[in-house]
């Protein structure tokens, strides 16, 4: 069995994918590692008489650069392994899906927080029940408005489609996020936010990691399933 060792410019879990595909329909690649971490993208290739120039040329059809490498790496599955890897075992798209869910929580917390210390302070008399549900769409709406900014600055989309593709994506996770945090802020301090007290602030920290913890599989599970990716 011999090693190959290819140099790519893949940037995402959307070329992962397309390249994964290459890489499993060759019946003399026994096995390969996608290192996402390596500055050349390597892609190294465990096979049996593999004819590397045609694999480099499907590469290239199918739109990216590739060639081959003859810089030192080993081979161990630092990355991508999906020909015996299971449906839940993608550390890179893990990453991907735990990067999002940051940012989204970022977002929630800057309108669900904001929105409660406002109606603390302005309109101290709001029932339990309005501040949560002020929160989350508060929360909602600025978590939309930071995706759909990143989409715009890193991923270079128009401003209608950040948008479109913040919603769609992150909608449910961002759901999910909010009833989580307000739920875990609850069972702890009974329900009142009292930002002069340790309490509140000792709630705060389990009802980050809840929000972060609940919607990450499904953000995962788009990632994986869907192609969501470059996002």
């Amino acid at each position: 069995m011999e090693t190959t060792i290819i140099k790519t410019d893949l940037h995402c879990g959307s070329c992962v994918t397309k390249i994964e595909s290459v890489l499993n329909e060759d019946s003399t690649i026994k096995d390969y590692d996608i290192n996402m971490d390596h500055p050349d993208k390597l892609i190294t290739i465990k096979s049996d008489g593999l004819n590397i120039d045609s694999v480099i040329s499907k590469f290239r059809n199918a739109g990216y650069k590739a060639e081959k490498y003859n810089g030192k790496h080993i081979f161990q599955f630092s990355e991508v392994r999906t020909k015996e890897s299971s449906f839940w075992q993608n550390n890179y798209n893990w990453k991907r899906a735990s990067f999002n869910t940051l940012n989204c929580l970022i977002g929630c917390s800057i309108g669900d927080f904001g929105m409660i210390i406002f109606l603390q302070a302005y309109y101290p008399e709001t029932s339990m029940f309005w501040q949560m549900v002020l929160a989350t769409i508060a929360g909602l709406m600025t978590s939309v408005t930071l995706e759909t900014a990143i989409l715009k600055t890193r991923e270079k989309f128009n401003w209608s489609l950040a948008f479109k593709t913040a919603f769609s994506m992150s909608f449910i996770s961002m759901i999910g996020m909010e009833l989580a945090m307000n739920a875990t802020d609850f069972m702890i301090t009974g329900g009142k936010a009292s930002f002069d007290t340790l309490k509140y602030w000792f709630a705060l920290v389990p009802a980050l990691i809840a929000g972060f913890l609940l919607p990450l599989p499904y953000n995962y599970y788009k990632l994986q399933k869907f192609n969501k990716s470059c996002h």
